[in-house]
């Protein structure tokens, strides 16, 4: 690298928030990987159409006008008009892989190795959600067998108490008798 060569590394965090889940896939957008790659959209666009047989449905796809509307209305893109009037492409997280094959630079290369780090971070803090959400599943059912073990318990009482009450005998008194004197 020249010593006027330098390489702007974005944060996770700004990539992380990028991703959209789109057709059930983890998806970045053409416009945000343009920037995190310090290219304009139409560059990227055109690499990838130069290489299509490189980037089948699975890798890349392009945006219907029902999920433009959709990344607009969540603000993912400020406006339609943010996109220049083309329709944007998405990548997979296997689609942005393969577009360091495509945009050369060191750039780019770098941005990827980034890209890859937050779709495995993302994939992290998603398992341990989902076994975080699976140990308070459990902790509920406990609960809610506990709930119901001490309403039976209660239940048993109560019968038992019940049942005292029913089968219990008349019985003599135990202990000293004072025998009555007449006056």
């Amino acid at each position: 690298m020249s010593e006027h060569e330098f390489v702007v590394i974005i944060p996770q965090e700004q990539i992380i928030n990028r991703i959209v889940l789109l057709r059930g896939e983890k998806v970045l957008l053409d416009v945000h990987l343009a920037e995190i790659y310090g290219v304009e959209t139409r560059a990227l666009k055109q690499a990838v159409r130069r290489n299509a047989d490189l980037f089948p449905e699975d890798f890349m796809f392009t945006l219907n006008e029902q999920e433009v509307d959709t990344v607009v209305s969540q603000s993912v893109i400020p406006s339609k008009q943010h996109l220049g009037g083309s329709t944007p492409f998405a990548f997979t997280e296997t689609g942005v892989a393969m577009l360091s094959s495509v945009l050369k630079s060191k750039r780019a290369r770098q941005m990827n190795i980034a890209i890859m780090r937050a779709f495995v971070a993302l994939r992290k803090a998603l398992l341990n959600y989902t076994e975080l959400s699976l140990d308070i599943e459990d902790i509920r059912k406990k609960i809610n067998d506990y709930d119901k073990n001490i309403e039976l318990l209660f239940q048993y009482l109560d019968e038992l108490l019940e049942k005292k009450e029913e089968f219990q005998l008349p019985r003599e008194s135990i202990g000293y008798k004072l025998k009555q004197r007449n006056r």
